[in-house]
């Protein structure tokens, strides 16, 4: 495969051109805005709306080897799936287990089905933890300490019992009948709940089983991402997003070789094969920064979203640099660190610091 089609230009289509690029695959990116945050990382770049000018993506498809949805916007999504036997390349994506994933509450009643487990619902005392039932990530979520603050809240937010531990990861790569788990990371989580730094872990057998049997009862054909708290309760499923994330894959690819599009991309062509241990080659350490009168803080990925333009900055063995650009703001650095130990990894990640640091004051001095 030497082409492939995204639909949607933010952070999941960064994730995807990343990982294209390093296995040698060109990457078409047709998005609605004119100027979406990746437009200077892609090949190409479309810009129209492919609801109301669908021949034009006809076209595209005809020069393309795959299409691969990167957005979460449903009426995209479900435009696609009506036209996808009309286009002269496969859309990789599962319709169905993204239907499933895609609102809460429905992937809480799988996971009861199925016997995973996950916070209880409708805690009887506080402190809760309330997200919305179709936001992604982090998105409207709050913890409450008082019942009080329950007053007035939308009648359609989740409500679950609030739990304390580590956040971990998982991609999953099916073909309907086999089902490859992926590799284990872990979730560094800022004050508004967002990741700000991803990290690999130690294998954990109870959580890939978990991750194995969310797969295999929906019969997966495509990515999914699993989403876990590691609580003194237990491991506890917190959702599932069955379309390709950001950053995970990243630390994945560095830290095992294991590349989760070209790994997509074979479940829809030869078939996925299960993977029983997953090599270990490289510690990974993948952080957003944001740069503030000179000093480097901890951020969230929705205020690197916020940017509008998202260009390489810096690049050698072992250590990758983008920058967000926001208009009137702050920049924001994603920093990508690799090292055969942690140690190594570690002084990739301050050598990063270092190179944004000396930017910051040549940009000063030529003010």
């Amino acid at each position: 495969m030497s082409t492939i089609c995204i639909i949607g230009g933010k952070l999941q289509g960064f994730e995807v051109t990343y990982l294209a690029h390093k296995a040698g695959i060109n990457v078409v990116l047709v998005d609605r805005r004119e100027q979406p945050l990746i437009r200077s990382m892609v090949d190409s770049f479309h810009c129209f709306d492919i609801i109301h000018e669908p021949e034009k993506l006809r076209r595209i498809c005809e020069n393309v080897d795959a299409i691969i949805p990167v957005n979460e916007n449903l009426r995209t999504i479900e435009f696609l799936r009506s036209i996808q036997k009309e286009l002269t390349c496969p859309v990789i994506f599962d319709f169905d287990a993204y239907y499933v994933s895609m609102d809460k509450k429905r992937s809480k009643d799988y996971f009861k089905s199925i016997g995973i487990p996950a916070p209880a619902d409708k805690p009887e005392k506080p402190p809760y933890f309330v997200k919305p039932p179709c936001e992604s990530s982090s998105i409207g979520t709050s913890i409450i300490y008082d019942n009080r603050e329950l007053e007035g809240l939308d009648p359609s937010m989740i409500i679950e019992e609030y739990l304390e531990g580590d956040v971990v990861s998982l991609e999953v790569i099916g073909d309907g009948k086999h089902f490859a788990v992926v590799k284990e990371t872990l979730i560094h989580i800022d004050s508004n709940y967002d990741c700000h730094m991803v990290t690999p872990m130690e294998k954990y057998p109870e959580f890939r089983k978990i991750c194995y049997e969310l797969a295999k009862n929906l019969n997966l054909f495509g990515i999914m991402d699993v989403e876990a708290i590691d609580s003194p309760r237990g491991l506890k499923v917190l959702e599932i997003d069955a379309r390709f994330p950001s950053q995970t894959p990243t630390v994945v690819y560095h830290s095992t070789g294991i590349n989760l599009v070209e790994l997509l991309i074979k479940a829809f062509s030869e078939g996925v094969t299960e993977i029983e241990n997953t090599p270990v080659k490289n510690y990974c350490i993948y952080e957003h920064l944001l740069l503030k009168n000179g000093k480097l803080e901890p951020v969230g990925e929705h205020v690197l979203s916020q940017g509008y333009e998202y260009i390489q900055f810096h690049a050698s063995e072992g250590l990758e640099i983008f920058k967000s650009c926001r208009k009137g703001k702050n920049s924001v650095f994603t920093l990508i660190s690799v090292g055969k130990e942690i140690v190594e990894a570690e002084k990739m990640r301050h050598k990063g610091m270092e190179l944004i640091a000396g930017y910051y004051q040549m940009y000063q001095e030529g003010e």
